[in-house]
């Protein structure tokens, strides 16, 4: 039976750790566990037995970082064959009468996506589709993805997995205590992503244990409409004799996975620390949950790399101004190639209020397809708002959906078959929401009931290609009253029928309903206010537009939808007593102080890299080298990282903002000579032997380097030795340590230990996921950095206590 069916019915139960038990067989610090499936078939095929007796109906291969980063293409391909192969015996050894099945397990490559890492998108696909690839050619009957903690490279892996093989593909993510990804996406993104491009069930594994993850688990059954999945860990690590062990034991673990399969979880396992007595104890706990029925939740969303934006909670506010219709500087800034300009015009409607940017680049005379993939990752590199991709080249279309981190509005599909035959495919492949327009062959009919019966055509043809209701949002076609004066009415007509009738969201293109009229704002702003009291969902609009952010606002003060009126009232204290309209094509072109100290500081702040270059070249005509880095460039990423330690800004925004400062540290190095630009103190940082996986290491890397540390990288897989050899070398102060995995956590204390027997001035700093304060000081380590701005103030201190030291002296 396929997998899908048994889960219609019937709650799944997965295996545990693979990991920790290998350590117990004798696998060494270091050595890659996925080569155990050719030198000790015996000990893996035991494991998966184990876990098939204990009642698992799937087990995981030992796959985990099988991928051609780490192996060659022939070593690659023996490793896939012999852990299916392993398997395989073990489901056929077991005594056990459940349904089983062997799934093929896919993790994190280690690297970074850009623009935050080096790994480009389409790599990251083409690395996890030869593996998946592998793994259907040999038979193994699912897809498992899990352990990602970026949003990105789990679309590269589901997209993987979707273009190279008919099997069901399930997705587990790791939240860390914050309820994020490490790159900033919660749970309602990720449902947003993952259902949008068709995963058969999606879920949480691994970082915390069962009540950890309670919170994660409730959002996800608040918004899927597919099987959810969970696979604690068996909670936290720590050291006891020398061993590492968990702080949940397997009876206080299964009361927790129970109680969450009890209230709608249907896939449930293990991750790091748990074993087949893991499993049978939660298998017993949860013999009488009956499984929930999966329901369709009808959710109306888009969603970014942070979060998802929801239809018909309250109006939604899409940018229209990264558009060249009607501005000269736009057409201008394409022709021009300045990407600046465009993410400038983004972050200032961002700080306007908008909550999705339209983005259209279309030009005669410019390559679309090059400059819409640009323009969506550079501005999903900076700013965390959904975007939806404004274009009628169904090529651009595609090349901006396959890149998008997220689920994007689509813009758009028409009555037109041809239309629907060329858009509807992508939306079905990559997820979407998709913006409808009400005209077909005939053109736009006059009356609200003509558009209606174009919107039930075009449901009728979506539901054809696999895209449900709630995926179609539509635009019933502001036309200018100045050509037809019943236009307005018709269209808001139009947007309570489509709502009332067939229970669809709209969306308008507001300002189309004022053009060739003088005051076109207090024309705007009137209808939009019209529009809402009819059922409007969304509108795409000037957000610098006051009167439209007049309607807005007042509007949800009086339906009800601004507790206390606490969002008008802070926005009426905001106007000035005199408004002026602004003028269009001058706002957004520099950015302007606001909370920040210089146009300096906000260009780092907000990840202009280009316009951070600039404006410290300027700066140097009257300002000092040292007092920029003092004044400017530290002060910048200091509200930053204030802001990532409170959890308002992301990882991506950090790193954007450290790689705009590391391009004002660049104009400012070519200036000074040989002159030393900070007077910080030596680090040494490596991920430890063994662990391939440095995008931790990397992070803290990146920020160091720009608080003016000279940083030494010697790398991943770097041996005790190595790292002993360089800190004596630069008698370094500081060492850095990063571990990924449970397996490599020994090699890390080996190197703690000797580091102390050689340079024990070194003061040593860890970090990685499977570590915490107590698993730090249980190996030696001096301080546990749970992020990289821990790491950075503690490298403040430790170079502030040497700095004080040498003056004493």
């Amino acid at each position: 039976m396929k997998i899908t069916d048994y889960l219609k019915n019937n709650i799944i139960y997965l295996d545990g750790g693979m990991g920790t038990l290998l350590q117990e067989q004798g696998l060494r610090p270091g050595e890659l566990p996925e080569r155990w499936n050719l030198t000790h078939p015996e000990v893996i095929q035991r494991i998966h037995r184990d876990y098939f007796e204990a009642g698992s109906h799937v087990v995981n291969t030992n796959t985990f970082g099988a991928n051609r980063l780490k192996f060659s293409a022939e070593e690659l391909e023996d490793i896939v064959k012999a852990a299916i192969a392993n398997a395989r015996a073990a489901l056929a050894e077991s005594h056990g009468k459940q349904l089983k099945w062997v799934a093929l397990d896919i993790g994190p490559t280690g690297r970074m996506l850009k623009p935050y890492g080096d790994l480009d998108f389409e790599d990251a696909v083409s690395v996890f589709a030869e593996t998946i690839k592998l793994g259907a050619k040999y038979g193994a009957d699912l897809i498992f993805i899990e352990t990602m903690n970026d949003s990105y490279e789990t679309k590269a892996a589901l997209l993987a997995a979707k273009e190279n093989c008919d099997l069901p593909v399930f997705v587990s993510n790791a939240f860390g205590e914050d309820g994020k990804l490490m790159t900033g996406a919660d749970p309602s993104a990720m449902v947003a992503l993952l259902e949008g491009m068709g995963a058969d069930a999606i879920g949480v594994n691994c970082s915390l244990g069962p009540k950890a993850l309670v919170g994660v688990v409730e959002e996800y059954l608040k918004y899927a409409s597919v099987p959810i999945i969970l696979k604690p860990n068996a909670g936290l690590p720590k050291v006891i004799n020398g061993k590492t062990v968990y702080d949940v034991l397997p009876e206080e673990f299964a009361m927790g996975v129970a109680d969450l399969v009890h209230r709608g979880v249907r896939i449930a396992g293990g991750c790091c620390g748990t074993t087949p007595a893991y499993i049978a104890a939660t298998i017993k706990a949860s013999a009488d949950a009956v499984p929930a029925k999966i329901e369709k939740k009808n959710i109306t969303c888009v969603s970014s790399y942070t979060h998802s934006v929801v239809f018909g909670e309250s109006p939604v506010l899409i940018g229209e101004r990264i558009n060249p219709t009607g501005k000269k500087l736009f057409k201008e800034a394409l022709k021009a190639h300045d990407i600046d300009y465009i993410l400038k015009e983004g972050i200032t409607q961002q700080e306007k209020g908008a909550h999705i940017l339209d983005v259209n680049v279309g030009l005669p005379d410019i390559d679309e397809v090059k400059m819409l993939k640009e323009a969506i990752c550079e501005l999903q590199g900076i700013i965390n708002l959904p975007l939806q991709i404004d274009t009628s080249n169904a090529m651009a279309m595609e090349v901006a959906l396959r890149r998008y981190n997220g689920k994007a509005m689509i813009n758009s599909v028409n009555g037109k078959q041809e239309s629907m035959d060329a858009v509807f495919p992508l939306a079905k492949k990559y997820g979407g929401l998709v913006v409808a327009l009400t005209l077909d062959e005939n053109g736009i009919p006059d009356k609200a009931e003509g558009r209606l019966a174009i919107a039930r055509r075009i449901l009728a043809q979506a539901e054809k290609y696999g895209i449900e209701k709630k995926d179609i949002i539509f635009d019933p076609l502001a036309m200018t009253i100045s050509a037809d004066g019943h236009a307005a009415k018709e269209t808001m007509r139009a947007v309570g029928l489509i709502k009332n009738e067939l229970g669809c969201h709209t969306s308008l293109g507001v300002s189309n309903v004022s053009f060739g009229l003088p005051g076109r704002d207090m024309v705007n702003g009137t209808f939009f206010a019209l529009a809402l009291g009819q059922g409007l969902s969304a509108a795409i609009m000037n957000p610098y537009s006051q009167e439209m952010m007049k309607a807005y606002h007042t509007y949800r003060a009086l339906a009800g939808l601004d507790d206390n009126c606490t969002d008008y009232i802070a926005f009426a204290e905001s106007m000035p007593q005199t408004v002026a309209s602004p003028t269009p094509e001058k706002i957004g072109t520099t950015p302007s102080k606001d909370e920040f100290g210089s146009e300096l500081q906000k260009a780092i702040a907000k990840g202009l890299k280009e316009q951070a270059a600039e404006l410290t070249e300027k700066m140097l005509g009257t300002t000092a080298p040292l007092a920029i880095v003092q004044d400017e460039i530290i002060p910048a990423l200091n509200v930053v990282g204030v802001g990532f330690e409170n959890k308002t800004v992301y990882l991506p925004q950090l790193l954007m903002s450290a790689e705009a400062a590391k391009s004002a540290f660049e104009v400012i190095k070519s200036k000074m000579s040989g002159e030393k630009a900070t007077d910080k103190c030596a680090f040494v940082i490596a991920t430890v032997k063994g662990d391939i996986h440095d995008i931790g290491k990397n992070i803290v890397k990146l920020i160091l380097e720009n608080y003016g540390f000279p940083v030494t990288d010697l790398g991943r897989d770097v041996a005790p030795e190595a790292v002993v050899e360089e800190t004596i070398r630069l008698h370094a102060p500081i060492v850095g340590l990063s571990a990924l995995m449970t397996t490599t956590v020994p090699a890390m204390e080996e190197t703690i230990k000797q580091l102390r027997q050689n340079a024990p001035w070194c003061k040593i700093v860890v970090g990685g996921a499977v570590l915490n304060q107590e698993y730090a000081d249980a190996i030696g380590a001096d301080k546990y950095a749970k992020d990289a701005m821990e790491t950075v103030r503690y490298a403040e201190e430790i170079n502030r206590g040497l700095k004080g030291a040498n003056n004493d002296f």
